[in-house]
């Protein structure tokens, strides 16, 4: 044993003495390609699809160690293709990369901006009423609103598009925004780990078949829950009505008291063993 601790050591030894410097240059610049690659997935989507890679490239090493001739074939021609693949699937997201480097803008999403996602129960359930609330309030007025409750697909890219705001989930907050002079009033509010963080969104537009009735904010709405698990609260301009889009699907006309216990249903989960509540939502 020793002996062989003994040639490890001589040869992890020789391997430093041998390094040069553009060595240390070359293991630099791969480690800050593979940080940038890892910030570009880590607020989007895309990280599920990275997860879904994976999970085939789990299957296929499995079909090729059982000696699966046809399911290896399907795989190899697959897994052949990948770099195109994977260019065509990240392909909104190696845009804003390129964009971002070229802006010089590289602090826009951290690698280790891991979400907090504690939250005691009783605060929860105030941020389910208080979007409620709002929501009610501007039907009464008949002042458009959409609102965008982040699940467990992170939309990073959706909130680029939009302005930061930072702020706790008060009524008042969301009212001032949707006001219909003010700057951000157009655009969608998206709600991350219990917090506003950004308005003026744009969100992509379903290309299904909707009812005529319903405008561009349902469209919008219902566009993008059906590329994630958000929630989306809904006033229209023109009825005043309440609706809920997620997954793909549509529910109008929604009251005061329907609305919050929804918004309750999707942002209060179970209680954890530490006596806090962990903020993962729940599809409908």
């Amino acid at each position: 044993m020793s002996e062989i601790l003994k040639n490890m050591g001589d040869a992890v030894i020789k391997l430093v003495l041998d390094i040069k410097w553009y060595d240390l240059i070359d293991i630099a610049l791969v480690a800050l390609v593979l940080y940038y690659c890892i910030k570009l997935v880590r607020q989007t989507r895309a990280f599920n699809l990275v997860k879904g890679i994976v999970f085939m490239g789990v299957v296929y090493f499995i079909v090729s160690t059982l000696n699966m001739s046809t399911s290896s074939y399907l795989f190899s021609h697959l897994f052949g293709d990948i770099v195109i693949v994977m260019i065509l699937l990240f392909q909104p997201e190696i845009r804003q990369a390129i964009e971002s480097f070229g802006r010089g803008d590289f602090k826009k999403v951290s690698l280790f901006s891991l979400r907090n996602g504690n939250y005691a129960q009783e605060e929860l359930r105030t941020s389910a009423s208080n979007i409620a609330k709002a929501a009610a309030n501007m039907s009464e007025k008949k002042i458009g609103a959409l609102i965008v409750i982040e699940g467990g697909t992170m939309l990073g890219e959706v909130l680029s598009t939009g302005t930061a705001i930072d702020s706790a989930i008060s009524s008042a907050v969301i009212e001032n925004v949707f006001f219909p002079k003010a700057p951000l009033h157009d655009g969608a509010m998206v709600i991350r780990d219990n917090r506003i963080h950004s308005a003026g969104c744009i969100l992509p537009l379903t290309q299904n078949e909707i009812s005529k009735e319903l405008g561009t904010r349902h469209r919008a709405g219902i566009g993008v829950t059906e590329h994630s698990d958000a929630l989306v609260v809904i006033v229209s301009e023109e009825t005043g009505s309440i609706s809920l889009a997620n997954g793909g699907t549509l529910v109008r006309d929604l009251t005061l008291g329907e609305l919050n216990e929804e918004l309750t249903n999707y942002m209060v989960p179970e209680e954890t063993k530490n006596g806090t509540f962990k903020l993962t939502r729940r599809k409908k």
